[in-house]
């Protein structure tokens, strides 16, 4: 098997694990602890959730991300529900059908072209309630940062969280990238989720350098009374939870997320301002976080991707997806965007 240590620009889950997650889990790995959950570290990293987003929370964690939206998104809902997200929503694309699969609830999707739902937008499937032959919409999903690397701002999530809450309706957040967001709105987790209305957050951190392990943070208890079964049958509740537990005491400790979200927000606007001089690439999306989305000739495509591992988003439009990680270096960006330059001119 060949490995490579040459960094590409397909996915910042693709990244090693920060020296200060990798430390925290080492510290963890002495003696013996309570298993699931019931140890130190653990109540020390609910702990440092409540210290960001106060005590009248509950948390809890979990393996992978796909896990924190589908099991939060069934602690709301019944079978007979929809959530609303768009079209290029991870819970609609990238999750294998497992939100409507293990929720039993119907997906209902708009095309937003910068990836962000609007009271607009959402309108068009507020239809149907109380009418038994149709699924009953009960949660807004809304991507943050956005699948297409932009940001919600406050404004926009209040707004969407008053007009579900105004329809009987729950507002989830898919918070994968959310240290991302929160360094490109200059603010704390706290003002765009909970005191904008978000009822329900999957919280990450594998992307920004944890080895692995989310969080599903509810808002309101009422709706968390259960969960500890849910997470259960689920599959996530972790044995040695401890390992999860310590990587988040050093993520939300010491500035430790801000500044691996900090670089890489950085390093996609230098390899956004890089690719702007390159003649015949354009790019599409305003660079709010650590995605860059761009069209590029469809010539030069294979021969980057033989150099550099990353993504077609859209074959049509021969529009690419570059997503820069906390180890992403000014010299990766110089050489790609120099490579790139060679094969369009040539």
């Amino acid at each position: 098997m060949e490995f490579t240590n040459k960094r590409g620009f397909a996915s910042d889950n693709n990244s090693g694990v920060h020296p200060v997650m990798m430390k925290a889990i080492m510290d963890a790995n002495h003696g013996h602890t309570i298993a699931y959950g019931d140890d130190p570290y653990t109540a020390q990293a609910i702990s440092k959730f409540k210290e960001n987003f106060g005590d009248d929370i509950d948390v809890f964690f979990v393996f992978i991300g796909s896990a924190a939206n589908v099991l939060g998104l069934k602690a709301i809902t019944e079978t007979y529900n929809a959530v609303i997200c768009t079209d290029t929503a991870h819970i609609h694309v990238d999750e294998c059908g497992a939100p409507e699969r293990f929720t039993g609830c119907k997906l209902l999707t708009v095309t937003a072209p910068d990836g962000k739902l609007t009271v607009d937008l959402v309108k068009k499937h507020m239809h149907g309630f109380g009418f038994q032959h149709h699924a009953q919409p009960k949660v807004i999903s809304v991507s943050q940062t956005t699948e297409l690397g932009t940001v919600y701002t406050i404004n926009e999530i209040r707004a969407l969280a008053d007009y579900a809450h105004q329809n009987g309706m729950l507002l989830h957040m898919d918070g994968a990238r959310l240290a991302n967001a929160a360094v490109s709105l200059n603010l704390g987790f706290k003002e765009f989720t909970k005191d904008a209305g978000v009822d329900i957050l999957s919280f990450g951190g594998t992307k920004n350098g944890m080895m692995y392990g989310e969080a599903i943070v509810f808002f309101d208890k009422k709706y968390s009374q259960n969960f500890m079964y849910t997470r259960k049958q689920g599959l996530q509740l972790a044995s040695k939870m401890r390992y999860i537990s310590a990587q988040f005491n050093a993520y939300l400790s010491d500035k430790q997320w801000v500044n691996t979200a900090k670089h890489s927000n950085r390093m996609a606007q230098i390899l956004a301002e890089k690719v702007r001089s390159i003649p015949c690439v354009k790019i599409t999306q305003r660079v709010e976080a650590n995605g860059v989305f761009v069209i590029i000739p469809k010539e030069v495509i294979s021969a980057l991707q033989n150099e550099y591992f990353f993504y077609v988003w859209d074959e049509d439009k021969s529009e690419v997806r570059w997503m820069t990680s906390w180890d992403t270096t000014e010299e990766d960006i110089i050489n790609f965007t120099n490579r790139l330059k060679e094969l369009v001119e040539s």
